[in-house]
Formats: C-alpha cells, sequence, structure tokens
C-alpha cells in the first residue's frame, strides 16, 4: 500500500485501547490499525501505558466462590465455530473487516442508494453505525454536515473534499463543524468503511428525503 497521510487521532487510539469506543469505531479503528504502521505503533504505546495502569491499580475484593462462577459461565456458553473465509487472490478489505462481511468485496450485499452510489450496513451495536460506501469514480456525494464525529477509511480508490484528498489507507475524521461534499476520483471507484453516531446534515431536499430511507 502507499504511503498513508491521514492518520487517527491520539483520542481515537486511547478510546480503542482502552475498549470505550462503540464497536462501530472500533471497527474502522481496527481496519486502519492493520494497514497502518505508524498508528499501529502508537496504539501500542497506549496499551503499555495502560497496563501500568492496570498494575498500578488497588486490590478489589471479590467473593471466595467468584472465579468458580466465572468459569461456569464460560463453560455454559455455547460454541459458534465459523469456518474461516478462503483468503481471497486479490484482497481489498483488511483482515478486521472481512471477519464482519464473512468475506471480501464480492460477499458484500450492496443496496443502491443513489446517484449510483451502494452503502451495506454491517451489524454492530446500537451505539454508532458503520457501513461500506461504494461511490463511482468522478461521482460526488451531496454536500453535508455531521450531527457528530464520523469515520472514513479509504479502501479503494480515493476521493477529494474540501480539505485534502484521501487515498487507501487514509483515514478522515469528521466533527460537527465540517461540511464537504466528497467527490470520489476518475479511476477506480472509491470503497470506504465509515462509522457515524448520529446523523448526516444533508443540505439538499433530496438526500434529506432518502435519508430517512436509507438511515444515512
Amino acid at each position: 500500500m502507499k504511503s498513508i497521510n491521514h492518520h487517527l487521532t491520539d483520542q481515537l487510539l486511547m478510546g480503542y485501547s482502552a475498549g470505550s469506543l462503540p464497536e462501530a469505531f472500533n471497527l474502522v479503528v481496527a481496519t486502519h490499525v492493520s494497514l497502518c504502521d505508524e498508528c499501529r505503533a502508537r496504539m501500542h504505546e497506549f496499551d503499555a501505558v495502560g497496563g501500568v495502569l492496570m498494575d498500578e491499580a488497588g486490590i478489589e475484593a471479590v467473593s471466595d466462590d467468584c472465579l468458580a462462577a466465572t468459569m461456569a459461565l464460560i463453560a455454559a456458553a455455547p460454541v459458534e465455530v465459523k469456518p474461516a473465509p478462503a483468503p481471497a487472490v486479490s484482497s481489498i478489505f483488511p483482515a478486521p473487516l472481512q471477519d464482519y462481511v464473512g468475506g471480501d468485496l464480492d460477499a458484500v450485499e450492496w443496496r443502491r442508494i443513489g446517484g449510483g452510489v451502494s452503502q451495506a450496513i454491517l451489524q454492530t451495536s446500537d451505539e454508532a453505525t458503520v457501513r461500506l460506501l461504494r461511490i463511482p469514480a468522478g461521482v460526488a456525494v451531496p454536500d453535508h454536515g455531521h450531527g457528530g464525529m464520523e469515520l472514513t477509511l479509504v479502501l479503494q480508490g480515493a476521493f477529494r473534499d474540501e480539505t485534502d484528498r484521501f487515498g487507501p489507507g487514509d483515514i478522515e475524521v469528521a466533527n460537527e463543524e465540517m461540511v464537504h461534499q466528497p467527490v470520489a476520483e476518475a479511476g477506480l471507484d472509491c470503497i470506504c468503511l465509515s462509522a457515524t453516531d448520529a446523523p448526516l446534515r444533508f443540505s439538499g431536499i433530496l438526500p434529506r428525503m432518502a435519508q430517512r430511507v436509507f438511515g444515512i
């Protein structure tokens, strides 16, 4: 993969390390970290700090049968063994994402949402939503703002907006102050993994109407 120019913030990496992010954001962070040496190294630093804090934390008393009760719960839990997907000849999705999709690009069940753009919502907890987006080359996404945070990781192709260019491995962190209109570059269709914790704020009437149907 070519050089990655846009990285995760320390706040997101610390949240991932501490396990405090919504599942949807965890998936985007894990996928980016699997591609980015720089962010992976920073994440390991936060993991190490967390380990030290745990070592220095006080000891809490537990009941005498705590361990036995925990082991009994583990033993009683159903075991579901899923066969690992066959490795793709030309893989676009890193391993963390393939685990959610059940394979690579050919396993995605796309749904058209207008303007040639397709999406596939992945199943995670209700705290936030994560979806795959497929934007045809040269197509612009309607301009929009954000009701919360949006993480967008490029997996194939590239897009540009008012802030910069984002290619494979790059991640854009958008907040409530950002209004932008991503445009997919010519060449390959732009495929992104995007997580949001609040609805987008579209400027146009038609996108706002479609938003209710597609849960964007």
